[in-house]
């Protein structure tokens, strides 16, 4: 299905959502349409975020709001979906788009496995009346449902589409880019260099990949890194949870702006625990790029500034390698918990591969590992 089509059929003037790959034409439709304007397209921080906003476009306009996400963000609207939506409470429609990662009988990675199963179920026990869009699906089945929808949302219901792979098309293309020069490869090569035989926790995305292929370059054990190829957002807390029942160990966490705006709480508490064994690295880029490149807000965000204000007591921002070789040395060798924004560019080899070892083999080695320091 064109996504134009689709977008017609819904006729709604309000989306917002978090990025995702599959639904990555709907994404792009929005940016080359809207761009980011707050009366029409707003990219969330996370998913119960979008659902927030859109009960807020709802009590302004009393229109019916569209969110979009990854499947995986269900967890994080359960929420504000059961506590403010739901009919029992404050009736809020709201159509949600939800593109389908590791759909039942479709390849996918491992963090996509289990909620791929249990998708449509969740939608259903949310009491969110779901329909799936595959490649077959045409423009008249959709209206029909549509039409039918619009029935639901008199309720106060929500519901929503489920997007299979390759069901949606565009054939404009967008250039996500930006003026960073740094490359989050090459800069996470930096960090390998300095961290030496430390733990490192890295993030969701390509940033966990070009850990891994590091360690391969580099004839390196994969021991030392612990991958959190899911729970986006949660990268900095495992690495916390580690630092301090490890307080000799000096823990090193590699984050994402993407993620780190998902669930910036976990800075506060960061901040406040202070382990003197941790550093925390952002690698910025402005965006969401291992979902297609859409522009995060962290561009217009002092995250130095933020990190300062959570009790880090050290925080820099470098946008150079021969800054970030000296703020990584300093780091190393002080017992303060420290905070390094890296400006990044965007942008990724095309043959950039993923971890060949399964996400089990991977936490029982990192656990061998630092279990024995």
């Amino acid at each position: 299905m064109r996504v134009e089509n689709l977008v017609k059929i819904i006729d709604s003037d309000f989306y917002t959502g978090v990025p995702d790959s599959q639904i990555k034409a709907l994404c792009n439709y929005l940016m080359n349409t809207y761009g980011i304007d707050p009366r029409h397209h707003i990219i969330a921080a996370n998913e119960g975020n979008c659902t927030a906003l859109a009960a807020g476009y709802h009590l302004a306009t009393g229109k019916v709001p569209v969110v979009y996400m990854q499947n995986s963000g269900e967890g994080n609207i359960i929420n504000p979906v059961a506590s403010l939506l739901n009919d029992k409470v404050y009736a809020i429609p709201c159509l949600f788009i939800i593109g389908w990662r590791g759909e039942p009988g479709i390849h996918d990675e491992p963090q996509h496995i289990y909620q791929g199963e249990v998708t449509v179920k969740l939608l259903e026990d949310m009491d969110i009346k779901p329909f799936v869009i595959g490649k077959d699906t045409t423009d008249e089945e959709t209206e029909k449902v549509m039409s039918n929808f619009r029935e639901i949302f008199k309720k106060g219901k929500s519901t929503a589409f489920v997007i299979r792979k390759g069901a949606l098309t565009y054939d404009e293309k967008v250039k996500y880019e930006n003026n960073n020069t740094m490359v989050r490869e090459e800069i996470i090569q930096h960090i390998v260099k300095f961290t030496g035989e430390d733990p490192i926790v890295s993030t969701t995305g390509k940033a966990s990949r070009e850990l891994f292929e590091t360690r391969v370059a580099n004839k390196q054990s994969h021991k030392y890194d612990f991958l959190t190829v899911g729970s986006m957002g949660h990268s900095s807390s495992i690495a916390l949870g580690i630092a301090i029942n490890k307080p000799d160990t000096k823990i090193w966490c590699i984050d994402g702006d993407g993620a780190v705006l998902m669930h910036m709480g976990s800075m506060a508490l960061m901040g406040a625990n202070a382990p003197q064994n941790m550093v925390h690295i952002i690698i910025n880029n402005g965006a969401h790029e291992t979902v297609g490149g859409i522009p995060t807000v962290a561009e217009k965000i002092n995250l130095v500034d933020i990190a300062k204000a959570c009790s880090y007591p050290n925080a820099v921002c470098v946008d150079n390698f021969n800054d970030l070789d000296k703020e990584l040395e300093k780091a190393k060798s002080r017992n303060e918990l420290s905070f390094i924004e890296v400006k990044c560019s965007i942008g990724a080899r095309d043959d950039l591969g993923r971890p060949t070892t399964t996400a089990l083999k991977n936490k029982e080695s990192f656990m061998e590992y630092i279990n024995n320091l």
